[in-house]
């Protein structure tokens, strides 16, 4: 008899083991920026296999999903999105997903009081500008997450504080590197309205060429009134955007050149899309320490830089 139940039992254990190999298999959570997968991939660990949709100089404003990218989304156990209109050209796709419970807006789960005004319909959504607003909406997406793998709640917790205290030593830094700058010159002057959360955050005018989405057209009117606040308030440095074009900022430049003010370029920010995967850039503390550092040094302030890090990548 033993020798007759053998097979049933090897058949048995192979289900089982089938079974528990599935069981083992990491959720998979798509980001469709790398501001909201970078982060959660650091805390998720093994726990869930985090992926983002959009890479390195992507603008999200515009994006438009491919079919690979809809067999990514279809297939995520989880979606994970910023919200507000960013991801304008993901929008029917992730609203499809959202009738199924699969997507969570998580810069739409900050309180409006919070939030900057952009439209009738939506909020500024360049939420991760604002290391504490970003960390509040990161925080909602790391309880979705844990869901997923309840063994692992407690893990991703500890991990989630530790990234935390960064972000808010990150702050920190911060608010001292932009006050450093002589209070005359502390306009930030870009190519798109991508800074608005950074500017009130820390203090800093703000003053971009385009409207908050890329989709927008600048006039000639707008470029000339730029042109003659650059003059007025001899700020020594423009900036431009990994994810935009220079075109509208370099006619800043040459405007000013030619009403006797020399700009520069100060450096090449991080607004919509963080910096190559891998790179300390590529992370949402190193696009926010590359930001910051960048902006100080070219107005005019003392900036050393978050980590040094930063002087490697």
């Amino acid at each position: 008899m033993r020798l007759g139940r053998a097979p049933w039992l090897a058949m048995i254990l192979a289900v089982f083991g089938a079974f528990s190999a599935r069981a083992a298999v990491p959720p998979t959570v798509v980001a469709t920026i790398a501001q909201i997968g970078q982060p959660l991939g650091v805390i998720a660990g093994d726990c869930a296999r985090v992926e983002s949709l959009l890479g390195e100089g992507v603008d999200p404003h515009l994006y438009q999903p491919t079919r690979a990218d809809m067999k990514r989304l279809l297939a995520a156990d989880l979606v994970l999105a910023n919200g507000h209109n960013l991801e304008a050209g993901l929008h029917r796709a992730l609203a499809a997903l959202a009738e199924r419970g699969k997507v969570l807006y998580i810069a739409e789960t900050i309180g409006q009081e919070r939030l900057l005004p952009w439209s009738d319909h939506h909020s500024d959504p360049h939420v991760w500008m604002d290391p504490t607003l970003w960390r509040d909406a990161l925080t909602v997406g790391v309880a979705r997450v844990a869901a997923l793998v309840p063994a692992c709640a407690q893990a991703m917790t500890a991990r989630a504080m530790a990234f935390f205290a960064e972000m808010d030593a990150l702050d920190a830094y911060a608010k001292a590197a932009i006050a450093s700058i002589p209070a005359d010159t502390r306009m930030l002057v870009t190519a798109h309205d991508a800074f608005a959360y950074f500017g009130r955050r820390y203090g800093i005018e703000l003053q971009g060429v385009q409207g908050i989405s890329t989709e927008s057209e600048a006039g000639l009117a707008r470029i000339e009134e730029m042109v003659r606040l650059l003059v007025d308030r001899k700020v020594p440095a423009v900036f431009v955007e990994t994810s935009v074009s220079d075109r509208l900022v370099r006619a800043l430049i040459e405007g000013a050149g030619a009403a006797g003010h020399t700009v520069r370029i100060g450096g090449t920010l991080y607004s919509d899309a963080m910096g190559a995967p891998g790179s300390y850039r590529g992370t949402i503390i190193g696009m926010l320490d590359h930001n910051t550092t960048s902006i100080a040094r070219a107005l005019g302030g003392q900036a050393t830089g978050f980590s040094p890090q930063l002087a490697k990548d």
